[in-house]
Parts: C-alpha cells; sequence; structure tokens
C-alpha cells in the first residue's frame, strides 16, 4: 500500500509557494487523509540566506491560519499543526501537534554554511573553510545530526542525509566511501537511541535535484536493522508537490528491507504495512 499521509510540507507563510488553504484543497483532491503543516521555524543564523523561514511576527497567524482549516476541512482530512525546527532554532513555546529536527547549517570558523542552497554556495564554503574536503564538511555535519532530536525535542527526524541534496548532480564526494558512510551510520544509531521517527524525504526529487529520496539506501538498509520507525513525506513547497513519488519511495524502501511505515491518523501514530 501508499501511505496517503504527508507531515513534511511548507506555505508561502515561510518558503512556500501556496497558502496553507490552497495545500489542504490540493490534499483533499488527491485523496490524502492527513496532511501535516511544518512551516521552517525561526533560527538564531544571521547573514547570508535567512529569509526561508516564518518571520517570528508571523509565527500566531500561521498558527491560527492551520487551526481555522482545521476547523473548517475537519470532516474532510485531519489537519495537523506542526513545525520544522532547525539545529540551530531556539527553543519554541507554541503548542503543536509534532515537530521535525532537521539540519540545514553547518558552523565553522564562526560562519553558518547552508548545507542545501545552492551548489556553489556549498563549494565555495567547503574550499574555502574544510580545504575542499567534503569528508571533513561530512563529519562536522553528521555531528550535528547526531544531536539533532537533543538539541530540538522533534518528533521525526528530517532529511537526516540533507548534504547529499547536489551530489548526485555535482559529485563532490563518494557515497560509497567506508568512512564517509561510517560517519552516517554513527549519527544515525544516536538518533535511533531517541525512539523518534526518520522521514523517508521525496523532496529533492520534486526539485529536480536528485532522482532518489532521503536518506540513501545504505541508511535506510540500517534502520530496519535496528528496528527504527519511518515515515513518508515529500517536503513539499508547493501544491503539485504533495505525495510527490511516494510510489517510487515505497519502492526503493521495499527493497532495502522495509515492510511497513508509520502513518498519523486519529491523533496518533500507527504502523502501515507497505506489502
Amino acid at each position: 500500500m501508499i501511505p496517503l499521509y504527508d507531515l513534511h510540507t511548507h506555505t508561502c507563510f515561510c518558503d512556500g509557494k501556496h497558502t496553507p488553504e490552497e495545500m489542504v484543497q490540493a490534499a483533499i483532491q488527491r485523496g490524502c487523509h492527513t496532511l501535516g503543516f511544518s512551516g521552517h521555524a525561526p533560527t538564531d543564523v544571521r547573514g547570508g540566506d535567512t529569509d526561508w523561514w516564518i518571520a517570528t511576527e508571523k509565527l500566531c497567524s500561521y498558527r491560527n491560519e492551520v487551526l481555522r482549516l482545521k476547523h473548517a476541512y475537519g470532516t474532510q482530512l485531519e489537519i495537523l499543526l506542526g513545525f520544522e525546527l532547525d539545529y540551530f532554532s531556539p527553543k519554541l513555546d507554541f503548542g503543536c501537534d509534532y515537530t521535525i529536527g532537521s539540519v540545514h547549517y553547518v558552523k565553522a570558523a564562526g560562519e553558518y554554511i547552508p548545507v542545501d542552497a545552492t551548489p556553489e554556495i556549498l563549494k565555495d564554503a567547503v574550499d574555502r573553510l574544510y580545504g575542499g574536503s567534503f569528508v571533513a564538511y561530512a563529519k562536522d555535519y553528521f555531528t550535528l545530526v547526531s544531536q539533532v532530536v537533543e538539541k530540538t525535542h522533534c518528533d521525526i527526524v528530517g532529511h537526516l542525509d540533507l548534504l547529499t541534496k547536489f551530489n548526485e548532480k555535482y559529485p563532490y564526494f563518494c557515497e560509497s566511501d567506508t568512512t564517509y558512510q561510517a560517519m552516517a551510520l554513527e549519527a544515525l544509531d544516536c538518533v535511533l537511541e531517541k525512539d523518534v521517527f526518520i522521514e523517508i524525504n521525496t523532496g529533492a526529487i520534486s526539485r529536480g535535484w536528485r532522482t532518489t529520496p532521503y536518506p540513501a539506501p545504505f541508511i535506510l538498509r540500517r534502520i530496519v536493522e535496528k528496528n527504527g520507525k519511518l515515515v513518508l513525506n515529500s517536503d513539499s513547497h508547493s501544491a503539485e508537490h504533495l505525495l510527490f513519488a511516494f510510489e517510487d519511495a515505497v519502492k526503493l524502501a521495499r527493497a532495502c528491507g522495509v515492510k511497513e511505515l508509520w502513518v498519523y491518523e486519529s491523533q496518533t501514530f500507527r504502523s502501515m504495512s507497505i506489502l
């Protein structure tokens, strides 16, 4: 079965294209059972591209709009209020249904390096701050991933190997390298100790950067080996990308030994067979 549940979405309140109501209407048209809004929470990062999160003064408007849609469309679709917290987000005292914890920046020599802004920004930063070594950069990235649950107190860990976003089209390092994989798996094991959900994320596919979802198959296999809990999310930034490439993602998950995914229904998470 293909889960018709999507908990990682963005709207015009942050860096998304459509309004929350337009996202709701698209979800209903696609037969979605549960739609979660996970607007980017503010971060402590200053300088560079910092306009992709919800402005502090708009947080209440975001919350109120999602709650309005819950009431207006509640008989057609289960709607959830969530936030995506960055590792560098301050504590968010805002009642919500769930949170996603992600790493979008690595800090080196006092500079915040955006992990997924553009290939040019990333390569320039790695050349200047890591002597061109993407493996050294990856070590710092996965150190933050290993701490992201403790730092954000999230329910779901988002796009665990986001640092590979540009690596398919602009190969910067070998993802089969044993040193790289060891770092990724060490961070994953720290996450798995926290008993949270880890997402399979199709966002880079919909935006044309990758042909496969996060995380990589070797990471998925370790999650299966350690009985981790997986959810499937689109990380959609527009209405047309809701539930994007879910069939392909499920096919890959099965090939890696995944037998079930977790979905949110009737105010709780439950497991769902994908066999």
